[in-house]
């Protein structure tokens, strides 16, 4: 009686314990995605170099410019404040190109590099299935990503509207105009859509195809990812002598084009003429998005079965 007596409390201690234990896919995913940050550094470390070397190349105009105010060479107001202005558009432009490189080389290296190194076998014996990990690969390129080169972006335009006041305060211009010109709220929204929307919908095909080809490819991914469209624009130029495949690629690196061309063609009026209704209207979207679901769902079953090189 003794013994049966204590057999209950342990069983019912040991299913509380197997319970406690039992881990949400939620939380398999968050855990997932962190441990892609923790590995790739490059995610965040990249575009900050960036903005790094954007601001000292803004120091550096500056120096020029106040030289400048102060020499012959005079500018008008209008042209200074241009000038300093003007470059709040290149820095978000050279960050967002930074972070759509680290997405590009990221996706290549995603499933080759644990095949690679063999850390697939610690990997594969953890309770994450296989879903978990390449969606979880696939997260970083297409939400984390944008979202780390938007808010660098968003501090280093501010910064750079800092340093720009500090100069013009010490050559005795006035900086109201300057801050009136400032990136504004609209600007902010429209950046934060723009990343969303084409750094990460619109360009979901090419990294589906870039984590299937990182599964499946033996050596060498980077060749194996771009030889095939390279091979299929060369069959067609040849055997047909058109170049709508490359078209097509164009299309789908340089994003949709806004029914209406504002006058001005910089990216924040472009950005603007680009709204929702026309974006997720777009055939191209959605046949984009269906192929980087067949992308993925190859990928995954790769990499249930692909062992290391």
């Amino acid at each position: 009686m003794n013994a049966q007596s204590n057999d209950v409390p342990e069983s019912r201690q040991d299913a509380a314990a197997v319970a406690a234990t039992v881990i949400s896919p939620a939380r398999r995913m968050y855990w997932s995605v962190q441990r892609e940050l923790w590995e790739n550094r490059s995610i965040y470390v990249a575009p900050l170099i960036a903005a790094g070397v954007f601001l000292f190349g803004l120091l550096i105009n500056i120096t020029v410019l106040r030289h400048r105010m102060h020499g012959v060479w005079t500018l008008s107001p209008a042209l200074q404040y241009h000038l300093l202005v003007s470059s709040y558009e290149l820095a978000a432009s050279l960050i967002m190109g930074t972070g759509f490189i680290v997405g590009i080389f990221y996706t290549l290296d995603a499933l080759y590099g644990e095949r690679r190194d063999r850390s697939i076998f610690f990997w594969k014996s953890l309770p994450v299935s296989d879903l978990t990990t390449v969606l979880s690969k696939l997260t970083i390129p297409l939400i984390i990503l944008p979202l780390v080169t938007f808010a660098i972006s968003i501090v280093t335009q501010w910064i750079m509207l800092v340093v720009s006041s500090i100069a013009l305060l010490g050559s005795g211009a006035d900086v109201s105009m300057l801050w009136a010109r400032s990136p504004s709220f609209h600007f902010t929204v429209m950046l934060l859509y723009h990343i969303l929307t084409v750094h990460g919908l619109w360009y979901a095909p090419l990294y589906g195809w870039l984590l299937l080809v990182s599964a499946w490819a033996p050596r060498a991914p980077f060749i194996w990812a771009f030889m095939p469209p390279f091979v299929v624009w060369g069959v067609e130029k040849m055997a047909f002598n058109t170049q709508h495949f490359l078209n097509l690629l164009i299309y789908r690196l340089s994003g949709p084009e806004p029914s209406s061309k504002p006058p001005s063609g910089n990216i924040m009026d472009v950005m603007a003429a680009l709204g929702p209704g026309q974006f997720f209207s777009e055939p191209g979207l959605w046949i984009g998005l269906a192929f980087a679901t067949v992308c993925i769902a190859v990928a995954i079953r790769l990499r249930r079965y692909r062992g290391p090189i």
